[in-house]
């Protein structure tokens, strides 16, 4: 199976239970939107949700935007009925499922075989709904390497800091900063992990929600720092943080310059056969070109190049 190409800077949340936040997430110019039916809606809303969810995957014009669900995790009675429901009503409109809160490979698997099963029964093409895993518990990132290569669904990797953050029993109070507090980012170990092991088996790796969306400072402060360590994009829990995450995750004009100009150098110095060049005193060579070359699949993703 080959996992299609995804742009995923902006991941726009959007409450599954209110049709007009539903369709004004299908006019925003978010790249991915997930329809939620899991922490954003309560559990009395739930079940009525997935019909909201079904008309405006079916009715709405969603143009190029790649359209999710997230389910409610495999530990809960609303799990199954989610996807059963929502695939059967609107399969042919769903790009991703999201799946909350998965501990171990068995439960990446339980959606693995459910979605098959309904693809086989509606007719879709096997395989074709793609799964985004949210790391939010101490037992998954345990075993991230193991999740991440546990099934050909998987397309990114998503961390998720309010869940995690309970489930490590972090002291919030002592975060920020200040004398007393934790000295750095308290989830650069978190994410380094996460982006590695999404790296390691060719996923996308997604950055965690920020709360606060009128703090467009601190928003825009870790989305670079996740940006930094490899993450390609970052959830938006409100439309107003989608053009700082479409920002921050696509490549400047400036770096774009920058690698065209290395590759080229790197690639005349080969054919010259010295296999290094010198670019303003700093020593470039082919391990240079392909960090720059990801610089440029970014930039033709995002229709910079």
């Amino acid at each position: 199976m080959t996992r299609p190409t995804r742009l995923r800077r902006s991941e726009l949340s959007t409450p599954g239970s209110n049709p007009k936040m539903i369709a004004g997430a299908a006019a925003s110019n978010a790249d991915l939107v997930f329809l939620d039916l899991e922490d954003a809606v309560s559990p009395n809303e739930k079940v009525p949700a997935r019909k909201f969810i079904i008309e405006g995957l079916n009715t709405l014009d969603w143009g190029t935007k790649t359209r999710a669900v997230r389910i409610n995790g495999t530990h809960t009675h609303w799990c199954y009925e989610d996807l059963v429901e929502v695939v059967t009503g609107a399969g042919k409109n769903i790009d991703v499922i999201i799946v909350p809160k998965p501990k171990s490979a068995r439960d990446v698997w339980f959606v693995d075989t459910l979605l098959t099963q309904l693809e086989g029964q509606l007719g879709l093409e096997e395989g074709r709904i793609g799964l985004e895993l949210l790391i939010e518990e101490t037992e998954a990132l345990a075993r991230v390497e193991e999740i991440a290569a546990c099934c050909p669904r998987i397309e990114a990797l998503i961390l998720g800091f309010g869940d995690f953050s309970a489930s490590q029993g972090m002291r919030l109070s002592l975060h920020g900063q200040g004398e007393g507090k934790y000295p750095g980012d308290p989830w650069s170990y978190h994410r380094n992990r996460m982006i590695v092991a999404a790296r390691a088996n060719g996923l996308d790796a997604i950055d965690g929600p920020f709360a606060d969306f009128r703090d467009e400072t601190g928003y825009r402060r870790e989305a670079t720092w996740a940006s930094a360590l490899g993450a390609v994009g970052k959830w938006a829990i409100h439309p107003a943080q989608v053009p700082i995450a479409n920002d921050v995750y696509s490549p400047t004009d400036s770096e774009i310059q920058r690698a065209q100009r290395v590759i080229n150098q790197v690639r005349e110095a080969e054919a010259a056969g010295t296999g290094a060049a010198n670019a303003g005193g700093v020593m470039i060579d082919a391990a240079t070109a392909r960090l720059y070359e990801v610089t440029l699949e970014r930039a033709r993703l995002t229709g910079k190049l």
